[in-house]
């Protein structure tokens, strides 16, 4: 049994946490140089990075192809485990590049920090106060990052809403530009906080910023051909965004598909995977009920029109995005000048991905290609090794049955012979 009471463990440095981590959990020697394959990234740069570190956790990258965006061409970094999600936001991209690709537009990279508020005596004077003083706030917070005032951001605002009987928050929108905006806007909240209390006599808890930027949005619209996807193609696309539409159990994974692509380009480029996901469902709610983030309709000529509008919390400057090799190799292949950009990307990329597999439920299902592309997965889940995989996962698709029995049914009779 493993005794998880590691005293002075995180004061160890990176070596001899991976040597307790392997005596303790009994690793085989295989594993163990496994284990200390850290890729790209050197132990002095993993440990900067997260505490208690051991070693890496690797995903594929792979590249999504055919997108057109605004007349510009781009190949796009995703990381992800799942196959044929790659293969599905390539293909939606194809067929959308008959009609010049997606057109996009964003808004500024406005975040939100917020600054509770609690058991307040009077709120309509603490909020009068609070407008009456926003000036000085402002300017406060902007002297805490000069760096970010001197690019055309920086503090713009002050809003105040009204939590409950006795709670106010106050709401600091920033301008954040290329970053994401999590350091600067929780640097300028804490630094706020103190003087509210001064000026209003009230007392402040919390000062973080907030995921959901409602004030950072992303938009992409495409359209697909009646010529290449028919009539009753068009017809299940649009029943399937009805379907999501009406009933949040169905919008749940209308959503986590379109995140598929969000999230893959999300964790490629280095940025919070985990606020992108937060922002786009808790947007998704919004309005009191759980709605997809895309919509799609007929023109006037049958042809099927896809839109989509989410917040987009991507930078390009500052945390891993800056640190970590491989993701600015993946920026490099990618050629965005600004964050407002990759957030536009990731719009497209997120349509495409939605639209690809809608088109599959309203015709063939979306197992039978997901399937034929996990096949392999599935083959080496058998125990297939080499060459032995691909002559698996290709017999597996031609028998129609593609599951963990039959590969090893298949694989035994390859063996045999």
């Amino acid at each position: 049994m493993v005794n998880s009471n590691l005293e002075g463990f995180y004061k160890k440095n990176f070596n001899a946490r991976q040597k307790e981590i392997i005596k303790k959990a009994g690793l085989s020697s295989k594993e163990a140089k496994m284990l200390k394959n850290s890729g790209s990234l050197d132990s002095g740069l993993l440990d900067k990075m997260i505490e208690n570190t051991i070693g890496i956790f690797e995903l594929p990258l792979g590249i999504a192809n055919y997108f057109k965006i605004n007349g510009k061409d781009y190949l796009i970094p995703m990381a992800i485990e799942e196959s044929s999600v790659v293969a599905a936001a390539s293909n939606g991209a194809r067929m959308a590049r008959e009609t010049g690709g997606f057109k996009t537009k964003s808004s500024k990279p406005l975040m939100i920090g917020q600054i509770q508020l609690v058991n307040v005596k009077n709120a309509a004077k603490t909020k009068k106060l609070i407008q009456k003083n926003s000036g000085k706030l402002l300017k406060l917070a902007n002297l805490q990052d000069k760096t970010l005032v001197k690019f055309g951001g920086g503090a713009k605002k002050i809003e105040i809403r009204n939590i409950g009987a006795k709670m106010l928050v106050v709401h600091l929108i920033v301008d954040v530009r290329d970053a994401m905006g999590a350091n600067a806007i929780n640097t300028m909240c804490e630094v706020l906080a103190p003087e509210i209390e001064k000026l209003t006599g009230e007392k402040t808890r919390l000062r973080i910023i907030s995921n959901l930027a409602v004030h950072r949005l992303a938009e992409a619209k495409a359209k697909w051909k009646q010529k290449t996807l028919g009539k009753d193609v068009i017809k299940g696309i649009i029943e399937a965004y009805n379907f999501a539409k009406n009933d949040p159990f169905r919008a749940t994974t209308h959503n986590k598909g379109i995140m598929n692509g969000v999230a893959a380009l999300t964790i490629a480029t280095g940025n919070d995977f985990r606020a992108i996901e937060a922002g786009a469902h808790a947007f998704a709610s919004l309005k009191g009920k759980y709605k997809p983030l895309t919509k799609f309709y007929k023109d006037k000529k049958g042809d099927l029109i896809g839109e989509i509008v989410l917040p987009v919390q991507f930078g390009l400057v500052g945390g891993t995005t800056k640190i970590h090799p491989k993701a600015q190799l993946c920026l490099k292949i990618l050629k965005v000048k600004n964050a407002q950009e990759l957030g536009e990307v990731a719009a497209a990329l997120g349509l495409a991905q939605n639209f690809a597999a809608l088109r599959a439920l309203a015709s063939e299902g979306i197992q039978k290609g997901h399937m034929k592309l996990h096949a392999k997965n599935i083959a080496m889940m058998a125990g297939a090794k080499n060459k032995e995989i691909e002559k698996v996962s290709k017999k597996l698709v031609n028998s129609g049955q593609i599951s963990f029995d039959m590969a090893k049914r298949i694989l035994k009779e390859l063996r045999g012979k």
